[in-house]
């Protein structure tokens, strides 16, 4: 019997599934190096332990199998039945043994895969509804699941590092970070462009010219680091002067 492959209509799409894929196999390894006396530690976002990050990253992946559910079925099935389900998650995830937690990382991202596997090629441009409110094409979720998995791979502080990341990754992440700003951006805000160092482009939130834009400089790697929030070092502001702390992103 023939294995199941994936239905996708473009090539950029099957590009982009692998690269999620690729994120998947990165946070199991890491995750998979700790030993179990260590998931007590923090992680590196404020409050969470790694128990709390595994847990997230677990549950994130049902989440998202949830939209691609509703994508394939045309039954609404929301990322999150509640505005609260996410972080009661989070909390009873945080207590379960290890084992557990090991197991519902591993198993939540089959399921995604398989969610994904089987959509039919017509069924991803369908569209689905983000826990924040937007209406997407279902496609969006390999794209929301690869930045989860690449990044908390990071958070996990068990010696992953955006320098680990393909090159491809890093310029998505570039463009994803002015693209949010943009959304997100306030009448009050400042313009930010990003000028990698290493890259012949700067990535802006506004596309015309601005004597008030805050200008930071690095390269792509260190202004994806100080853009994600997670660390300004080597990251400089068009004067010279060390960055300053950048706009909420995710």
């Amino acid at each position: 019997m023939p294995a199941r492959t994936d239905s996708v209509p473009d090539q950029q799409l099957a590009d982009a599934l692998l690269l999620a894929r690729r994120g998947q196999a990165y946070f199991s390894r890491k995750l998979n190096e700790l030993r179990d006396d260590e998931f007590d530690a923090p992680s590196l976002l404020p409050g969470w332990t790694r128990r709390h990050l595994v847990a997230h990253v677990g549950y994130n992946a049902r989440a998202n199998a949830r939209l691609v559910e509703w994508a394939a079925t045309g039954v609404e099935t929301p990322m999150y039945a509640s505005p609260t389900q996410r972080e009661d998650e989070i909390e009873f995830g945080a207590t379960l043994p290890i084992e557990a937690l090991r197991n519902l990382s591993a198993h939540a991202a089959v399921h995604l895969n398989v969610e994904w596997r089987d959509l039919t090629e017509e069924a991803w441009s369908h569209e689905v509804r983000t826990a924040q409110g937007r209406l997407v094409p279902v496609r969006e979720t390999v794209w929301m699941r690869t930045r989860e998995v690449w990044i908390h791979a990071v958070d996990l502080d068990n010696g992953g590092t955006f320098r680990d990341f393909p090159n491809e990754l890093i310029d998505a992440l570039l463009e994803d970070l002015v693209k949010v700003w943009r959304r997100k951006r306030g009448p009050a805000d400042r313009n930010v462009v990003l000028e990698p160092v290493d890259r012949d482009r700067a990535y802006r939130i506004l596309d015309e010219a601005d004597s008030d834009a805050l200008v930071v400089r690095g390269d792509a790697v260190q202004l994806v680091t100080w853009g994600t929030g997670r660390g300004s070092a080597g990251v400089l502001t068009a004067d010279g002067e060390p960055a300053p702390t950048a706009p909420t992103w995710l």
